[in-house]
């Protein structure tokens, strides 16, 4: 049964942006930590001003701040999975790894790279690429780029599955245990993505959902899993059940907001109270 790891307990550190829409970056992340049984903490990294039409500012909080909110938290509560976002800048991101590393060097690390917004705002600065590859990605357990971030971090073009193999190869070069290279971004009707390890290589598929209501659909399936590893599930069930927690999410989108809408994050919530309803 996933998280059914005696040791751990599910807490899962998330360091990232908000999303004042509610549904992409911390905001998303804590519905997906809290329906999923574990048990979130945060670091903000920024503030955005954001709805479902898009990122319409961003104010980054200072990294001396975002590094003791990195720091109380790992020394008070601790936590068996860190999931990182939007991190934004080089100083930001450097001071994540450092603390990571300093704090929490056994616990799982679920690294998404968030580059650019659904809408298409940057949310990393042009040069925090090649730190992000330099200090974080070396330490992550799993890394999971969507196909416009893999292509930033490998310099390759992706556009089917065989550049998906080959991208996820390249960034196993970089240092982390693993990667999944999804293909959310890739046409067809099928949806393609790519776990790989140092061992291992497998391709999950699911049937593309066609729905505007996608918004935060990388931070969720990101939160999923750590969620999963912080309650003491292998990666590969990790991952698996994390995508269909974020399909279901996607079908039963609530379709709010006149853009790309948010997910369902308490799908399972609702679904284990009629269970209840049903005992009774």
């Amino acid at each position: 049964m996933l998280g059914s790891g005696a040791a751990q307990r599910g807490r899962v550190l998330i360091i990232a942006g908000s999303d004042s829409g509610g549904g992409a970056g911390i905001q998303a992340d804590i519905k997906t930590v809290t329906a999923l049984s574990g048990y979130a903490m945060t670091a903000v990294t920024a503030i955005t001003v954001q709805d479902t039409l898009g990122v319409h500012g961003i104010h980054e909080i200072p990294v001396d701040i975002v590094r003791a909110q990195i720091r109380v938290v790992l020394d008070d509560i601790g936590a068996d999975a860190v999931k990182t976002g939007m991190l934004h800048s080089v100083e930001i991101i450097e001071a994540a790894a450092e603390e990571i590393s300093a704090r929490a060097p056994d616990a799982a690390l679920v690294v998404d790279p968030v580059m650019i917004a659904k809408g298409g705002a940057s949310l990393l600065q042009g040069d925090a690429v090649a730190a992000m590859k330099r200090a974080l990605i070396p330490l992550a357990t799993l890394v999971t780029p969507n196909a416009p971030e893999a292509e930033a971090l490998t310099g390759r073009k992706i556009v089917d599955l065989d550049s998906q193999k080959a991208a996820a190869d390249a960034l196993l070069g970089l240092g982390c245990e693993a990667v999944l290279v999804k293909g959310g971004h890739i046409a067809g009707a099928t949806i393609f993505d790519v776990l790989a390890t140092h061992e291992t290589l497998e391709v999950m598929s699911s049937p593309r959902l066609e729905t505007p209501h996608t918004h935060g659909t990388g931070c969720t399936l990101a939160s999923a899993i750590a969620a999963f590893l912080a309650q003491g599930a292998e990666l590969r069930d990790a991952v698996e059940a994390a995508r269909d927690y974020v399909h279901e999410a996607i079908r039963t989108a609530p379709g709010f907001g006149k853009g790309h809408g948010p997910l369902n994050h308490g799908h399972t919530v609702r679904r284990d109270m009629e269970d209840d309803e049903d005992e009774d």
